[in-house]
C-alpha cells in the first residue's frame, strides 16, 4: 500500500463504486460521459496496524501487562514528540472551548479488554488485545492534515509511509515486548506435587532447609559419571545433617525427577542433573541466598547503615542492586 501503484488501484476501486453504483441513479453512463463530470478523491482518516501473534493467550497477557507497567511512566512529552516526529509541541487553536488532548491512558471499555492509548491531538497510538492470541499495535490519523503531507489520493503512499514510521518508533519506545518476560510457570509449579511413573511425589519447597541442602548437594555431586543416592546422602551429611539416609535421598531425587531437573542414567541406579534443571536450581539458590535475603534484610532496617569499613566488590554490587530495586519499586508503584 506504500507503493505508487496503490494510487491507481484505489482510484479504480473508487470509480467503480461511485460511477457504476451511486452516480447512475442521477445520470446514466452516456450522460456522465457527455457531461465530463468527475470526482476527485482525498484521504481523511487512515489506520495502520500490526499484529503480534501468540501461541498461548496467557503469555500474551503477561507480555501486555508488563508492557503497560513498564512503558506508561517513560512515555513523557519528549518521547512522544520523538515518536510523532515533532521538534516542538504543536500548537492548536481552541475549538469550542477545548484544546487538543495529550495523554497516556489505560482504558477498559468492556470486559476482558484493555487498551493502552497514546492520544496526541488528532493522532492516536494504541495497543490492545484482539481475540485470544492477537496483540494489535495501531496508529490512527483521525485527520490526515495532521501529517502535513496533503490529503489528495496521490499522497496516499506518503501518508502510509509516515504512519508506518510513527508506528515503528512507537514499538521501539515500548518496553517488554520480549520473551524474557514470559513466565513458563516453573516457580509456581515447584510446590505442586508431580508424578514419576505410577508414583505421586510431593513438590519442592526451597523454604525448607532439607530441600535446600538436597539441591545444593545435587549441584556439588554433578559429574560425567553421575551419582547414586548414597553419594548424595554423604554429600548432604557433609553439610551438617547426620541423620540423612540414602532412602531419603532417593525420595528427594524422585521429587527432582518429577520436575524434570534430574533423570536416571539408563537402567542403572545412577542419577544426573538435566542441564536446564541444573540452571534452574542454581538460579533459585543464588537468588534466594545472595539477593533476596540481603535485600530483605536491608529493607527492614529502621536506621540507614553507613556501609562497611572496607567494602569489597561484592558489597558494591549489593548496594547497586539495592538502589536499583528501590527505583524499580517506585516505577511499579509499590513504594513511596
Amino acid at each position: 500500500m506504500a507503493e505508487e501503484s496503490a494510487i491507481g488501484r484505489l482510484s479504480q476501486a473508487c470509480e467503480r463504486w461511485i460511477y457504476s453504483t451511486c452516480l447512475c441513479f442521477a445520470l446514466n453512463l452516456e450522460e456522465q460521459e457527455r457531461s465530463g463530470f468527475r470526482y476527485q478523491y482525498s484521504n481523511f482518516q487512515i489506520e495502520y496496524s500490526r499484529n503480534l501473534l501468540f501461541e498461548i493467550g496467557g503469555r500474551m497477557e503477561q507480555v501486555f501487562q508488563a508492557l503497560i507497567d513498564r512503558s506508561r511512566t517513560p512515555l513523557d512529552l519528549k518521547t512522544i514528540k520523538t515518536i510523532l516526529g515533532y521538534k516542538h509541541r504543536p500548537k492548536y487553536r481552541k475549538r469550542k472551548g477545548r484544546s487538543a488532548e495529550w495523554e497516556v491512558a489505560v482504558e477498559r471499555p468492556t470486559y476482558d479488554l484493555t487498551i493502552f492509548k497514546l492520544h496526541c491531538g488528532r493522532l492516536t497510538l494504541k495497543t490492545y488485545t484482539k481475540g485470544e492470541r492477537v496483540l494489535r499495535i495501531e496508529a490512527v490519523a483521525h485527520d490526515t492534515a495532521e501529517l502535513h503531507c496533503g490529503r489528495g489520493l496521490e499522497k496516499f503512499p506518503r501518508i502510509v509511509t509516515q504512519l508506518r514510521s510513527i508506528l515503528e518508533r512507537f514499538t521501539k519506545a515500548l518496553s517488554c515486548i520480549d520473551q524474557c518476560f514470559i513466565s513458563d510457570e516453573t516457580l509456581e509449579q515447584l510446590p505442586a506435587r508431580s508424578q514419576v511413573g505410577k508414583t505421586k511425589v510431593g513438590g519442592i519447597d526451597l523454604n525448607k532447609a532439607r530441600m535446600r541442602h538436597v539441591t545444593e548437594a545435587v549441584i556439588l555431586s554433578a559429574s560425567p559419571e553421575g551419582f547414586i543416592a548414597s553419594q548424595l546422602a554423604a554429600r548432604f551429611r557433609g553439610g551438617g545433617e547426620s541423620n540423612y539416609q540414602p532412602r531419603q535421598a532417593a525420595y528427594d531425587l524422585k521429587k527432582l525427577r518429577g520436575k524434570e531437573m534430574v533423570r536416571r542414567v539408563g537402567n542403572t541406579r545412577s542419577y544426573e542433573p538435566i542441564s536446564t534443571g541444573l540452571k534452574a536450581i542454581a538460579a533459585l539458590l543464588v537468588l534466594r541466598d545472595k539477593i533476596v535475603k540481603p535485600l530483605l534484610a536491608a529493607s527492614m532496617e529502621v536506621r540507614p547503615t553507613h556501609g562497611g569499613q572496607n567494602p569489597t566488590t561484592l558489597d558494591k554490587h549489593y548496594e547497586t542492586i539495592r538502589v536499583a530495586m528501590q527505583g524499580a519499586f517506585r516505577e511499579l508503584g509499590s513504594a513511596a
